[in-house]
């Protein structure tokens, strides 16, 4: 005999799931820059001392190196890493310029409040040819932020201090508040670093910079609070599919 059915019965729900917005934007801005001509590299995310710090000239005595801001795993010799930098310094010890990379995935540092959280996720960039300048660097960073929020965003780059650029800059945008606020660093690559990876500072140049995942999410999407990403509130997250 055929089966019976319960024609009274209501029918299950079946809803399918999306991407976390997290995954989407890093999915995005990272096909993006590929399409430039960046290629992926990736790396550990217990990284020694010498590749988070050393290699991109960040001194014993900087803040950033201390245990309030950093995860150590072991006596102070490796570390949760604190930015992608070292998946790019351990690129240039293995490939001769030019050379263009990316490096995507979680960072860690010991932040947590409606804007910074302990665990985040980055990406940043490198190119390293000869002749490279600001202004190759400005381009790009343009490119990137029109294709992320529009044509007539209004963009504005600022000085800054990173240990691994010279000179270096933070790029806030014009919020739809009318404020600003930053989105990335990048800079100049140190000539200090590009000797530190066997490669000749007067013969090469380049531009790096990162940009944070959550903060631009947090931009794009208008989330106020950084910590409704990992919540796990599906009505939050529904918003996004």
């Amino acid at each position: 005999m055929p089966e019976s059915k319960d024609i009274s019965a209501p029918n299950l729900l079946k809803e399918f799931g999306a991407d976390h917005p997290i995954s989407h934007m890093k999915d995005s801005i990272m096909n993006l820059l590929t399409s430039f001509g960046f290629e992926i590299l990736n790396g550990p995310e217990i990284e020694s001392e010498e590749f988070n710090f050393d290699m991109l000239n960040i001194k014993e005595s900087h803040p950033a190196r201390q245990m309030h801001d950093t995860f150590y795993v072991n006596q102070k010799s490796h570390v949760l890493r604190t930015h992608t930098s070292p998946v790019q310094i351990r690129g240039m010890l293995e490939t001769k310029p030019p050379l263009a990379f990316i490096s995507g995935g979680k960072v860690y540092r010991k932040d947590d409040d409606s804007t910074h959280l302990p665990m985040f996720h980055q990406i940043e960039g490198i190119y390293v040819d000869k002749n490279v300048s600001l202004a190759n660097l400005k381009d790009l960073i343009f490119k990137i932020i029109k294709s992320l929020f529009g044509e007539d965003i209004k963009i504005r780059f600022r000085p800054s201090y990173f240990p691994f650029t010279e000179p270096s800059a933070e790029v806030d945008i014009l919020s739809n508040n009318g404020k600003w606020l930053e989105i990335l660093g990048c800079g100049i690559v140190n000539p200090v670093v590009l000797e530190n990876c066997n490669i000749d500072s007067k013969k090469y140049s380049g531009f790096a910079f990162g940009l944070g995942i959550e903060r631009i999410a947090m931009l794009k999407y208008e989330v106020s609070d950084i910590r409704e990403f990992y919540k796990s509130n599906l009505d939050f997250l529904k918003q996004f599919k």
